[in-house]
C-alpha cells in the first residue's frame, strides 16, 4: 500500500516537472519560427532536452537486439548490443533468415528489408499509427516502401530469448531440486539451499492460494498454479536485470497467461456457475439488468488479470527509467544541476529497484491468487441452489 502511494506521489512530482520545463521548451520553438538570429538558433539546438521517450519506450518495447548501452567514439556513435536472428516469411520471396546486426540498428537496408527508425520511417512516408518502431518492412529495388509484399516476422526477438533463457532456468532448479528428494534430501533431512526456499514458496501456493480457494479439490489445480507462479517470478527477476527485455510487461505474454486462466475458469464450471450467471437468484425485474452483468463477468476476470500484471510491471519500469533520466534532462538544462541531482536520482532509484524486487513475487502471488479464486468461484455453487429457496 504504501509503495503504491509513494509511486504515485513520484508520477505526480514528475508530471509537474516535466509540464514546467515544457515552457521553455516551447518558448524556444516559437523563437526559432519567428525567425530569431542564426546565432541564438545554434543556443537553441545545443539546449535540446533529453529524449526520455525514447529510452523509455526502447526499453519496454520489444526488439530484434539486446541493447545494454551506447556512447561516441571518434564523433560516431557506438552501441553495445546482442543481436537476434531475424527470420521473415513471405509469400512473394519465401523464408529470409539472418542477424539483425545487418540492418546496423536501422541505418542500412539488407535483402530488401528495412528496420524501422523514427528517421527512416519517415523518409519511407509511413502512417506511425500502422507502422511502429522496430517493425521489419519489405522494399522495392529503388528503396521505396513495397506495399506488394506481405512479411510474416517470426524472429527470435529479446523477449521470445529471454523468455526461453527464463524457462530453462526454470526446468533446471526444478529438476535440481527433484534430483535431492529422490536421494533423500528434504525426505529424511531438512532441505537446504535452493531446495529449501523452493520448498517454502511451494508450501506457500498450497496452504494460502490453492486450499483456501479450491478446497478439497486443491491437488487437481496445484501443477497449473504452480506453474504460473514460478513463471510469472522468474521472468519478472530476469527483467530487473539491466539490459534484459521487461517480458511481463509486454500485453502478450500476459495475454497467453489471461487466456489460459480463462480456459481452465471454462472447464470447470459447472450448472450451478451458469445457472447463477443466466438467472442469478434474484427479484424478476433486477434479472435484465443483472444477467448482462452476470455474463460480462465472465469475460472481464481474465481481462482484469491481464491489465492488473501488465500495467504493474510497466508502471515500474517506466519508473525506474524517468528516475534515471531525470540526471540526463536536467544535465541538458544545465550541467552542474544535472550533476548534483544524480546522488538523489540514483538514491531514489535504487530505493524503487528493491520495492521492485518485492513487487515482482507480490504480482506472481496476486495472479496465481486471482486465478484460484476464479476457479473456486466457477466449481463452488451448489449452496446457492440450497439458499435460494430460503431467500
Amino acid at each position: 500500500m504504501m509503495a503504491g502511494r509513494f509511486k504515485t506521489l513520484l508520477v505526480a512530482a514528475f508530471s509537474v516537472f516535466f509540464i514546467l520545463n515544457t515552457v521553455p521548451v516551447l518558448a524556444q520553438d516559437d523563437h526559432e519560427k519567428k525567425g530569431e538570429p542564426a546565432g541564438q538558433q545554434g543556443e537553441v539546438k545545443k539546449k535540446k532536452l533529453f529524449d526520455a521517450n525514447e529510452v523509455i519506450f526502447g526499453h519496454i518495447m520489444d526488439a530484434h537486439e539486446f541493447h545494454f548501452m551506447s556512447y561516441k567514439s571518434g564523433g560516431t556513435e557506438k552501441h553495445v548490443t546482442i543481436p537476434l536472428p531475424v527470420i521473415l516469411y513471405s509469400p512473394q520471396k519465401g523464408f529470409t533468415t539472418f542477424m539483425s546486426s545487418k540492418f546496423h540498428h536501422g541505418h542500412e537496408n539488407y535483402q530488401g528489408y528495412a528496420l524501422l527508425t523514427e528517421h527512416n520511417r519517415e523518409e519511407l512516408k509511413l502512417d506511425p499509427k500502422k507502422f511502429f518502431i522496430g517493425q521489419i518492412v519489405p522494399l522495392t529495388e529503388a528503396g521505396e516502401f513495397d506495399p506488394t509484399v506481405k512479411v510474416y516476422d517470426i524472429s527470435l526477438t529479446r523477449n521470445v530469448v529471454q523468455m526461453i533463457l527464463a524457462l530453462t532456468v526454470l526446468i533446471w532448479i526444478m529438476l535440481a531440486v527433484a534430483r535431492r528428494y529422490q536421494k533423500g534430501e528434504g525426505v529424511t533431512s531438512a532441505p537446504k539451499g535452493m531446495q529449501n526456499m523452493i520448498e517454502t514458496m511451494v508450501n506457500f501456493v498450497k496452504d494460502e492460494v490453492a486450499k483456501p480457494n479450491l478446497g478439497h479439490q486443491y491437488p487437481k489445480y496445484m501443477p497449473l498454479l504452480l506453474t504460473i507462479f514460478f513463471f510469472i517470478l522468474i521472468n519478472n527477476i530476469f527483467g530487473l536485470i539491466p539490459g534484459s527485455a521487461n517480458v511481463t510487461g509486454n500485453i502478450a505474454f500476459t495475454l497467453v497467461l489471461a487466456v489460459i486462466s480463462f480456459v481452465v475458469i471454462m472447464f470447470s464450471s459447472n450448472k450451478h456457475y451458469w445457472g447463477h450467471i443466466v438467472w442469478p437468484p434474484v427479484p424478476h425485474w433486477i434479472k435484465p439488468i443483472l444477467v448482462p452483468v452476470e455474463i460480462l463477468g465472465v469475460f472481464t476476470k481474465p481481462f482484469a488479470l491481464m491489465i492488473r500484471l501488465f500495467a504493474n510491471m510497466v508502471a515500474g519500469h517506466i519508473l525506474i527509467i524517468c528516475l534515471i533520466s531525470l540526471i540526463f534532462i536536467l544535465a541538458a538544462l544545465n550541467k552542474f544541476v544535472g550533476i548534483g541531482f544524480a546522488p538523489l536520482s540514483i538514491g531514489f532509484t535504487v530505493f524503487i529497484y528493491f520495492i521492485e524486487i518485492l513487487v515482482a513475487f507480490l504480482q506472481a502471488f496476486i495472479f496465481t491468487v486471482l486465478t484460484a479464486v476464479f476457479i473456486g468461484q466457477a466449481f463452488e455453487g451448489e449452496h446457492h441452489a440450497e439458499e435460494a429457496p430460503h431467500a
